[in-house]
């Protein structure tokens, strides 16, 4: 039947709405055989319509397959987009390598432009006013107390903090932070918030 699978394309994709799967290369690429062929068995019936009117609705049918094929592909993609755009949020500029291999080639182009156009906007935010640009993926959430106490998951090294000071973090300790120095750290795993 046409358009079997996009729509199990589309529901694999929605079956974890809040996270990125793998990219489906494979069963994008037989979506899209799928659809060259119906091209062409249209191409071949529309010329010959003219001498046999009943191909038309056959046709008809063939072009909304297609169509809808387009759509539910498009559909996927945009998805994808979105929860591309949701990782640069969230993971800063550089994706973690278990993250990252679930891009494909194009799509991890697609973040690193996006990123480039981010970083280059919050440099360009506060600039008539003084300030050398805004880090909007800094509080994602408004913070409820300007400091947070943490513990460091792995040995991550020396953080220096805005006021000069360096703090040494290693796995386990403990720190009390200002929380605008450790949401980037907290958000990719390296801190974890004591609550």
């Amino acid at each position: 039947m046409f358009a079997e699978k996009v729509i199990e394309l589309l529901k694999e994709s929605e079956r974890n709405p809040d996270t990125i799967d793998p990219f489906k290369d494979e069963k994008i690429r037989q979506i899209l055989e799928e659809m060259q062929t119906l091209f062409i068995m249209n191409m071949n019936d529309a010329n010959a319509t003219t001498e046999n009117k009943s191909l038309w609705t056959t046709v008809q049918v063939r072009h909304s397959a297609l169509e809808r094929n387009k759509r539910c592909l498009l559909a996927y993609l945009y998805s994808r987009m979105e929860k591309i755009k949701t990782l640069r949020w969230e993971f800063g500029s550089v994706l973690p390598p278990d993250v990252r291999e679930l891009l494909s080639d194009d799509e991890y182009e697609w973040f690193s432009r996006y990123s480039t156009n981010l970083a280059s906007y919050m440099r360009s935010l506060g600039q008539d006013i003084g300030y050398s640009g805004i880090d909007l993926t800094e509080n994602l959430r408004p913070p409820k107390a300007l400091y947070m106490e943490v513990v460091c998951t792995t040995d991550y090294g020396k953080l220096e903090l805005s006021d000069g000071d360096v703090v040494m973090l290693r796995r386990n300790s403990r720190h009390f932070l200002p929380a605008a120095e450790c949401q980037t750290l907290v958000r990719q795993g390296v801190l974890k918030q004591i609550v």
